[in-house]
């Protein structure tokens, strides 16, 4: 399975966007039918999204949905867009385990009505409330999640904090992150940026989640997409790099030793390589994109 770097958010009751959706370069893509639609829209916005996903034939970026919030129209959502074409469920303003066990279950018998694979559908938990923060470990190690988000600017609502502050948003952004590696998740999503005009800005902001161990992030509009897709992928000059460091290692290891300094003074032992390897994991994918 090859991780997404960057998705998309298309408004479910929007069969334009949806039309144009696949072409505009986003690893993956979220068919919309919670916060982007209006309460007296949903039901068409949920009809639209089941008719859109009958039309996609392959090859076709990863398809989301994300549903709303557990209860009735979760229900609903979930029994119109489960199919062969569905990658995962994005489950918003999650605040307990049970609420993800309760969508699992559902999940469960839409995949054996639609004659799917087992275990073929993922659930993605959007941490955006105080309580599911504070559960966040709980909810990742919840069956069928493969993957977490953050939702700061919810969660920063309800904290009464700054969304743009980020000394106060990086601890928060920390328990995602160490969660997610603890229990051998993807690399979480980060945030949206709802300013789409200022891509510099964008870049810099992104490249700091990048930094603190995120591995995608979710657009709200199309011009974000390449940023993303570029921020989250290694350089050539990082790839050898790394390519180096491995040789270096390995070289190292053959003659008996478990570390070895190169000729910059930096020293190179399991611990560098590990992350030299991860950066060659991310690199394949997207070389298989090209």
């Amino acid at each position: 399975m090859v991780a997404a770097r960057s998705f998309l958010f298309v408004p479910g009751d929007r069969a334009d966007m949806l039309a144009k959706a696949p072409a505009r370069g986003a690893d993956a893509l979220i068919i919309d039918l919670e916060d982007a639609v209006a309460a007296s829209a949903k039901s068409n916005a949920r009809n639209a999204a089941a008719a859109w996903l009958g039309t996609l034939e392959p090859p076709h970026p990863d398809i989301w949905v994300r549903v709303n919030h557990p209860g009735d129209l979760f229900e609903l959502d979930l029994l119109a867009v489960v199919g062969p074409h569905l990658s995962g469920l994005m489950v918003p303003k999650v605040s307990t385990a049970g609420e993800l066990t309760r969508a699992a279950n559902l999940v469960d018998d839409a995949e054996i009505a639609n004659r799917l694979s087992s275990g073929s559908i993922r659930l993605l938990p959007i941490i955006e409330t105080a309580a599911g923060l504070l559960r966040v470990a709980e909810l990742g190690a919840s069956r069928r999640v493969s993957q977490l988000m953050i939702g700061e600017l919810d969660l920063s609502a309800e904290l009464g904090i700054d969304p743009h502050n980020s000394a106060a948003l990086t601890p928060l952004r920390m328990q995602v992150v160490v969660a997610s590696a603890a229990l051998g998740l993807e690399p979480p999503l980060g945030p949206v940026s709802p300013d789409f005009r200022d891509l510099d800005g964008l870049r810099r902001e992104t490249m700091v989640l990048a930094g603190l161990g995120f591995g995608s992030r979710p657009a709200i509009h199309p011009a974000q997409v390449p940023i993303f897709n570029d921020v989250f992928s290694p350089s050539p000059e990082a790839v050898a790099e790394a390519e180096r460091l491995i040789a270096l290692y390995e070289a190292a290891l053959a003659d008996g030793r478990g570390a070895v300094t190169d000729l910059n003074g930096y020293m190179v032992d399991e611990a560098v390589v590990r992350v030299a390897r991860r950066t060659l994991e991310k690199a394949r994918p997207e070389q298989g994109r090209q």
